[in-house]
């Protein structure tokens, strides 16, 4: 299934996408997705609906995150060995774990705010795992067994946050719109080779990322692998993880978001995200 939640911000509902493209309303058969509804009953219970039955939504209406109040998000860098180049850095050996705030997602097409006190803002195409039920030191071969779907996830960050104010980097991840999800929560039936998906992102009609996930160091079930012997992974719960080559921050010169660039992120059968860049006011 293509889950989603639709509506303007603070009202969205829950939806999802029947097999000709038409959005249909499921308010009448799940609250929202959520940490307390994303789990593998409600899913069950979802996929036995007939979706051409149900209440048809114009196809204009907004598109929120299509996650909401995750417990926790967490992200996964210099996942890809030419991201890690770009950067200066030596591939890692281990994942490079850090969180950013559940408080930062906005819809797939979104305006991006640059903040006042921003200069290097920058993007991140990226596939997101979402969680659907509790994980707790899972083997590697059995990590897909606690995935509930896939999304697209546009890791925005401030390098200069990130990078040259000491600490984490989680300050530097966490703007209140430095987390555009969706459109789609994927359900992983749909997905037939995680480890073969296509990821660009193009900036004004121009093309800054390509990459695959073939081409990842750490697998999506390594991940979970990971993550979990360290941590409790809860429903909703949301893993992103890493980018490919080509961020504004490893072209020569640098090249960060400006006021009125526009994105266009695509990810294979997860669907594209499509915003624009705005100044704070």
């Amino acid at each position: 299934m293509k889950l989603l939640r639709v509506g303007e911000v603070g009202n969205e509902i829950p939806a999802a996408l029947d097999d000709k493209g038409v959005i249909r309303d499921l308010s009448n058969h799940i609250n929202d997705f959520s940490a307390e509804t994303l789990n593998f009953d409600n899913l069950k219970n979802l996929k036995k609906l007939d979706l051409k039955n149900l209440k048809e939504i114009d196809k204009n209406i907004r598109v929120g995150s299509c996650v909401k109040k995750p417990g926790n998000f967490f992200a996964i860098g210099l996942n890809y060995k030419a991201h890690a180049e770009e950067t200066g850095t030596e591939a890692p050996k281990l994942p490079v774990v850090f969180n950013k705030s559940v408080h930062c997602l906005v819809g797939p097409n979104d305006n991006v705010v640059i903040p006042k006190n921003s200069e290097k803002l920058d993007h991140e195409v990226e596939i997101a795992m979402v969680i659907g039920k509790k994980a707790k030191r899972v083997k590697r071969e059995d990590a897909q067994d606690f995935v509930f779907g896939y999304c697209i996830c546009n890791d925005i960050s401030e390098r200069d946050w990130q990078k040259d104010k000491g600490g984490q980097w989680v300050k530097g991840k966490s703007g209140d719109t430095f987390g555009p999800l969706g459109p789609y929560l994927v359900t992983k039936d749909e997905i037939k080779d995680l480890n073969n998906l296509n990821l660009s992102l193009d900036v004004n009609g121009n093309r800054h990322q390509t990459g695959n996930t073939n081409l990842m160091i750490f697998d999506f079930n390594y991940l979970i692998e990971h993550l979990s012997s360290f941590i409790t992974l809860m429903p909703g719960d949301i893993i992103t993880t890493g980018t490919p080559p080509g961020v504004g921050l490893g072209m020569d010169p640098p090249q960060f978001l400006k006021d009125g660039d526009l994105m266009h992120l695509k990810v294979d059968h997860l669907g594209e995200q499509k915003s624009k860049v705005v100044k704070e006011v």
